[in-house]
């Protein structure tokens, strides 16, 4: 049933891309009628595919939150897995354990204080090895705060999107009397594609690991490569793929088929007194405040604003306070402004950032959920002892099919230095 509503979904818009570009041709060419035609089509088709679109969500929200299985069935499924996983057979993990485990969201509760499935580890003392984590272990946030879709069995995925509004127009009623009505300006739309491109994850334990139950050994495994894949996926999310010509757009290269860019930018001269207002002002409409807008950054510029001082060189101008249970996350008070933040350590630093022979993208301000998060499939995971015998490790290797864009037009501001603009500040 599922499948099914999901490949209705992808014909649809695929249906809806040809007649955006039959009115976008028809426009061109002054065919007034069949530019409304074709548009006419396009509102009947973003109406349907709405309602497909809260389906499947809905199914996906009800299959996320179903009831979780008994600790007798956990404790199976993790030995089951773990056995594989000891033998180097490949496991693969279907999309709904993905976007938990993406969304740092539990999938299964296990027994004796493990936690399946999670980036949160507990290991029972006894097992014969308790390999610690390193400090720092964590992953930003970013990933748990953008828009996640199921696109299994797609090849592609387009979200069209508003960039300008139909403009009404006016006149005195004497003059218009009798006439022609003069013709409002037309809107503009735009295609985010979403393409899926491959993440391919490698990261090693000791060999040591083995001695771990089966269940627990799973536990581990898991733990790491999911947290290997958000890492990686945190990276892309805000940079892209690092193509050339990108397959996975990040915020900072977001484009339309078109190729035009779907974020905005604002030229920023470093970290400063006035830098947080002129984000803060340079994200929505002219009409309106953006809202849920979150600041991205690195751990180094949010350091250095919560390093400015006025003119009582006592006394800090913004008050940083990170969120108690996830450090990660906070919220910057500039008096009577609040903004929420997030640190992703792949963006550039402004702080003391050289202006190059290119403009600089550093932080970004804007909505995660204007920024969607494809799924194309299962995730495998396999452990091969080979790779690092020497050392006495074992790598675990993971593969998936993703893919990213940011689908609200302007969804995000980048902050740019200027190839021009000197130094940044810090």
């Amino acid at each position: 049933m599922k499948a099914s509503l999901r490949q209705k979904l992808m014909d649809m818009a695929k249906e809806r891309g040809d007649f955006l570009a039959s009115a976008e041709t028809a426009l061109e060419e002054g065919r007034q009628e069949d530019y409304a035609s074709a548009m006419e089509k396009v509102t009947n088709l973003n109406g349907e595919m709405g309602r497909v679109q809260a389906l499947i969500q809905e199914q996906d929200r009800k299959a996320l939150e179903g009831p979780a299985p008994g600790a007798a069935e956990v404790r199976d499924m993790a030995e089951e897995r773990g056995a594989l996983l000891m033998k180097g057979d490949p496991v693969t993990f279907s999309v709904h354990e993905i976007r938990r485990a993406v969304m740092n969201e539990s999938v299964t509760a296990a027994p004796s204080g493990t936690t399946l499935a999670t980036g949160t580890l507990v290991e029972p003392t006894g097992a014969g090895s308790n390999i610690r984590d390193p400090l720092g272990n964590g992953v930003s946030s970013i990933v748990d705060q953008v828009y996640v879709q199921d696109l299994t069995g797609m090849g592609a995925f387009m979200e069209p999107y508003v960039i300008s509004e139909l403009e009404a127009s006016s006149g005195r009623v004497e003059a218009l009397a009798g006439t022609a009505r003069p013709q409002s300006v037309d809107p503009a739309f735009g295609i985010a594609e979403i393409k899926p491109y491959e993440l391919n994850v490698t990261t090693f334990v000791d060999r040591n690991i083995s001695r771990l139950s089966p269940a627990n050994y799973y536990d581990k495994i898991f733990g790491m490569a999911m947290r290997a894949m958000r890492r990686k996926l945190a990276g892309f999310i805000v940079n892209g793929d690092g193509e050339t010509s990108h397959v996975m757009h990040g915020i900072k290269t977001a484009l339309n088929k078109a190729g035009n860019p779907i974020y905005a930018t604002q030229n920023v001269s470093g970290v400063d007194v006035d830098l947080l207002d002129t984000l803060y002002f340079a994200y929505g409409s002219s009409s309106e405040m953006g809202p849920r807008a979150r600041l991205l950054l690195t751990k180094q510029d949010l350091k250095a604003l919560g390093a400015l001082r006025g003119t009582n060189e006592k006394r800090r101008l913004l008050e940083v306070t990170p969120d108690a249970g996830n450090p990660n996350t906070g919220a910057i008070r500039d008096g009577g402004m609040v903004l929420s933040y997030t640190i992703c350590p792949d963006l550039t630093s402004l702080a003391g950032a050289p202006a190059g022979e290119a403009d600089l993208q550093t932080m970004l301000y804007g909505d995660p959920m204007n920024y969607e998060l494809g799924l194309f499939g299962g995730y495998t995971v396999r452990v091969d002892e080979s790779v690092k015998a020497v050392e006495r490790m074992v790598a675990i290797l993971g593969d998936a099919m993703v893919g990213g864009n940011l689908i609200v037009d302007k969804g995000f501001v980048v902050a740019t230095v200027p190839k021009s603009g000197g130094t940044a500040a810090g």
